[in-house]
């Protein structure tokens, strides 16, 4: 299997809370911006996905703490599809600092929505394989 997705991202002090580590919403935003990087390294756009009438959903975020994060350490955001049956995908995430260190797991179930029916579409794999120029980033 080949290494997962990775973007590299710099916590800023803005992002910290008064105990100076990472605010914990932040964490969510890493990783929403790690997925966008993946689908834009894929040739997949906002543009792309509205124009074939769909959108990626979230449908359920967990995150696990680690290890805290602080103003100026660099971290890796990895970004892993797993496709099961129908309409759903989970995406498996890790924060990492440089040195290895895991600061946290994130797992979310998404899906891609219709935009005109307002529903998921049957099978977002297939919808992913049109729109994609690397199918490898999705694990497809």
């Amino acid at each position: 299997m080949s290494e997962p997705f990775s973007v590299r991202v710099t916590v800023r002090g803005y992002e910290t809370d008064t105990q100076g580590h990472l605010n914990q919403s932040v964490y969510l935003n890493y990783a929403e911006h790690a997925r966008w990087s993946l689908l834009q390294a894929a040739g997949i756009s906002q543009t792309r996905l509205v124009g074939r009438g769909v959108g990626p959903v979230a449908l359920e975020t967990t995150i696990r703490f680690r290890r805290e994060l602080l103003a100026g350490d660099e971290v890796d955001v990895t970004c892993a599809f797993e496709w099961g049956g129908g309409k759903t995908f989970r995406i498996v995430q890790e924060i990492r600092k440089t040195d290895g260190t895991l600061a946290a797991e994130v797992s979310a179930v998404g899906g891609l929505l219709d935009l005109e029916e307002r529903k998921l579409v049957a099978d977002p794999r297939e919808v992913f394989k049109e729109l994609t120029t690397d199918l490898a980033l999705f694990g497809l």
